[in-house]
């Protein structure tokens, strides 16, 4: 289940849970094996120069390799360019967890 955190400038009108769904429907089509991608937001009114920073996290697996991730790297970078209106800094960094991560459903 991979992850996706968007860190930006609240001065920028950004569709957030439209881009989070870009997200997740462009690493389906990379990888229809990985599941919903969970995602949020986060807006700043505290910042130094305009700008999105963008993180996607993945379990590793055998078939994201090299080529694989340069690939969806930049899908990604085009599908979540596309939806920002206006000149801003833009980072995206594609990181995949290490072997000391778990994840599950929390059922209390």
């Amino acid at each position: 289940m991979p992850h996706a955190e968007i860190k930006y400038s609240n001065d920028l009108e950004l569709d957030i849970p439209a881009i989070l769904a870009e997200i997740e429907q462009v690493i389906l089509s990379h990888d229809d094996g990985a599941g919903d991608c969970k995602g949020r937001g986060y807006p700043t009114d505290v910042y130094h120069h305009t700008h999105v920073a963008v993180k996607v996290s993945a379990l590793v697996k055998p078939h994201r390799d090299a080529a694989f991730s340069n690939m969806l790297l930049q899908s990604l970078k085009a599908a979540i360019t596309a939806r920002i209106p206006v000149a801003c800094a833009f980072s995206i960094e594609l990181d995949y967890f290490g072997p000391f991560y778990t994840t599950g459903q929390h059922q209390p």
